[in-house]
């Protein structure tokens, strides 16, 4: 059984109207997922669905990680058992700079996995982790003291994003649409570091409807997602068919938009 689990999965909103429309996928540990398809499929519902988001209702289905059934859980429970969302686009934090979100972050991890008995990450050690993973992203002193992402462009809110994958080290990591609103060069930054970090302690699931990304994040797997659903799943050439010859020819027909 692969670490994240998902089985049959349907998610509606609060109105009742069905965006994720049964999907099955399995993510493991060293892997390397991407799952690609057009503005509108459903593939942001399935992440804020897999992360616990309040407004995304699971009617059907399960989320498993580590062979637990983690569906009915709170966001804050699945992130503590591992499980991490970085959001396409991120919210700002006035008045928690950036250093102390990390930090407050870490020790509420480590104290849920300790049984609830507080033990905070040594202030060397964070320190320590913060410097090399700040270097690692070219993050600078400066705006690790500003409020979390408070005026922040969207290449800076982004490699923030990919500070916390790095210091917060979950098993597993799914990245909505992270490419959204980078240059050429934020993109290097922030696909290097998912490349340095998906190993044996951690997999990732990569949405977007780019290519782009693609070309500094090899993914192992491959799953094209249109109408709520997994449409057809491959390697990485599966990838550059699809920017080559775009979404229409997997898309059933007289589909309309969705949600994104």
């Amino acid at each position: 059984m692969a670490l994240l689990e998902i089985k049959n999965l349907h998610v509606a909103l609060e109105d009742g109207t069905e965006i994720v429309k049964g999907v099955d996928l399995s993510v493991d540990l060293n892997q390397k997922h991407a799952m690609m398809g057009p503005n509108g499929s459903g593939k942001s519902t399935l992440a804020y669905a897999l992360m616990g988001h309040p407004a995304y209702h699971v009617t059907e289905g399960q989320i498993l990680l580590a062979g637990e059934d983690v569906t009915e859980l709170g966001a804050d429970e699945r992130a503590q058992r591992g499980l991490f969302l970085a959001f396409q686009y991120p919210h700002a934090i006035p008045g928690v700079t950036v250093t102390s979100f990390l930090r407050s972050a870490i020790n509420a991890i480590r104290k849920a996995r300790a049984g609830g008995e507080d033990d905070p990450i040594p202030i060397p050690q964070f320190r320590d982790e913060l410097k090399d993973a700040m270097e690692q992203l070219k993050v600078s002193r400066e705006l690790a003291s500003r409020y979390v992402n408070d005026g922040f462009s969207g290449g800076e809110r982004k490699r923030i994003e990919v500070l916390q994958l790095a210091m917060l080290k979950p098993r597993i990591a799914v990245l909505d649409e992270t490419d959204t609103g980078l240059d050429i060069d934020a993109l290097k930054i922030v696909a290097g570091g998912v490349n340095t970090l998906v190993g044996p302690d951690m997999g990732a699931l990569l949405i977007t409807h780019y290519q782009r990304i693609l070309s500094y994040v090899e993914p192992d797997f491959v799953h094209v997602f249109t109408d709520g659903r997994i449409v057809a799943q491959g390697g990485p050439e599966l990838a550059h068919t699809l920017e080559a010859d775009g979404y229409e020819a997997f898309a059933p027909a007289g589909v309309g938009g969705g949600k994104a």
